[in-house]
């Protein structure tokens, strides 16, 4: 299985939506790379405030071709889009084989 991976790491300030990203962002995206090969997704919040990161996702694939597939749709804009209504973090992204 290939993964995308998502984190939000924290800054001095920063805001985090989580029922938007739950509620919203997370259907956007599954309706937009589902098409594509999005097997599921898997959210990670921290467990305090101590934590780097204000949420983690692996999104799941089965493939490398797969992950190019939706990251090349035309959808991919208006996921990109839709993270500044829910954070003023950047997202960083990692990709495992």
């Amino acid at each position: 299985m290939a993964k995308l991976m998502v984190y939000y790491p924290r800054h001095e300030g920063h805001k985090f939506d989580r029922d938007y990203y739950n509620g919203t962002h997370m259907d956007i995206v599954n309706e937009a790379w589902g098409p594509h090969g999005l097997k599921s997704a898997d959210v990670s919040w921290p467990y305090d405030d101590a934590q780097p990161f204000a949420c983690l996702v692996a999104l799941n694939f089965d493939s490398q071709e797969e992950i190019d597939a939706a990251l090349g749709s035309p959808a991919t804009p208006g996921v990109l889009a839709d993270v500044a209504k829910f954070t003023d973090i950047e997202p960083a992204i990692y990709r495992t084989a």
